[in-house]
C-alpha cells in the first residue's frame, strides 16, 4: 500500500486533480474553499485544489489553537500561495464565537462526554464558516479526509470536518497521503510533525486519542476486508485489531447513511 512507485504518485496526483475541476466544472462553480490546520491532510487537500487552476480559499479557523499547528498552517499557506497566484487566504478566529457558544449551554454534565462535545463543537464551528465562505464566493467545500479516518474508524465530527461537498483524498490511506505530501513538496514541518485533529486545543495526538497508529489502523482495515478476525491474531497486532473494530463499529452511525423509516404502502393510501 505505501510503495507506490514515483509514476503512480504523480498518475495519482494527476487523476485527482482532473477528478476535482471537471466536478467543479459540471457544478458551474469557482473553485473550492479548504480549512487548513497545519496537518497533512488539509495540506494535500489544498494542493491538490490549487493545481486545478480555479479559484481555491484557504481557510484559518483558530479556537484556542496550539502554536505549532498556526505556524504549520501558515507555513504551508504561504508557500502554497507563493507557488500558485490562484490561491487566496482568509483567516476567521473563532474563539470567541466558541467561548459565547459555551455561555449559552450546560457545563454542569459528565466530563469526558463535555469535552468531547465541545471539542465537536470546534469542528462544527469551522464547518459553518467553510460553507459562509463557500456560498459568498461560490465555492465547493473540500474534504480533507482519508480513507481510514471517514471509511475505517471513522475519526472525524458528524456535521463537522464531516460534512463536505466532495472528498479528494477519502480513497487514499494515511501513508498515501505523506507519500502524496511529499511529492507535492508540502512543508517539511507538517510532513514530520505527529497527527493530530487540534480539536482540544492542545498537543495531543491522533494516536492518543485512537489507540493505535495509522500503520496499524491501515493493516486492521486490510485484515478486515479480508475477512480475518481478532482470533486470527496476537500480541499487539490482535490489540490494534480490536481497537480498529471497536472504533468501525461504534462509528457506523457517521459512514452509513442516514437511517429513514419507510411507511408501508397501507399507510400511504
Amino acid at each position: 500500500m505505501t510503495k507506490k512507485s514515483a509514476l503512480q504518485i504523480e498518475k495519482a496526483n494527476l487523476h485527482i486533480v482532473d477528478w476535482l475541476k471537471t466536478y467543479a466544472e459540471n457544478a458551474k462553480v469557482n473553485g473550492f474553499v479548504v480549512g487548513v490546520s497545519g496537518g497533512v491532510d488539509s495540506a494535500v487537500t489544498s494542493t491538490l485544489c490549487a493545481q486545478t487552476g480555479l479559484k481555491v480559499v484557504c481557510m484559518e479557523m483558530p479556537i484556542h489553537q496550539a502554536q505549532s499547528h498556526v505556524s504549520r498552517a501558515r507555513e504551508h499557506i504561504e508557500q502554497l500561495k507563493k507557488r500558485f497566484p490562484n490561491v487566496s487566504s482568509q483567516e476567521a478566529d473563532l474563539t470567541s464565537v466558541f467561548e459565547d457558544f459555551k455561555k449559552k449551554v450546560p457545563q454542569d454534565t459528565d466530563s469526558d462526554r463535555l469535552h468531547l462535545s465541545l471539542a465537536n463543537t470546534r469542528a462544527r464551528l469551522r464547518m459553518t464558516t467553510l460553507y459562509y465562505f463557500a456560498g459568498i464566493y461560490g465555492l465547493l467545500v473540500a474534504g480533507t479526509g482519508n480513507k481510514v479516518e471517514d471509511f475505517g474508524v471513522g475519526f472525524y465530527t458528524k456535521y463537522g470536518d464531516g460534512g463536505v461537498d466532495l472528498s479528494p483524498i477519502a480513497d487514499l490511506m494515511k501513508s498515501e497521503v505523506f507519500l502524496l505530501g511529499a511529492y507535492l513538496k508540502i512543508p517539511e514541518s507538517i510532513l514530520n510533525a505527529a497527527p493530530t485533529d487540534g480539536l482540544f486545543g492542545d498537543e495531543r495526538t491522533d494516536e492518543d486519542q485512537l489507540g493505535a497508529s495509522y500503520d496499524e489502523l491501515e493493516w486492521a482495515m486490510v485484515q478486515d476486508e479480508l475477512g480475518k478476525t481478532a482470533k486470527d491474531f496476537s500480541g499487539r497486532q490482535q490489540a490494534a485489531f480490536e481497537i480498529y473494530k471497536r472504533l468501525n463499529y461504534a462509528n457506523k452511525h457517521k459512514m452509513n447513511a442516514i437511517p429513514v423509516c419507510l411507511l408501508p404502502n397501507s399507510l400511504k393510501k
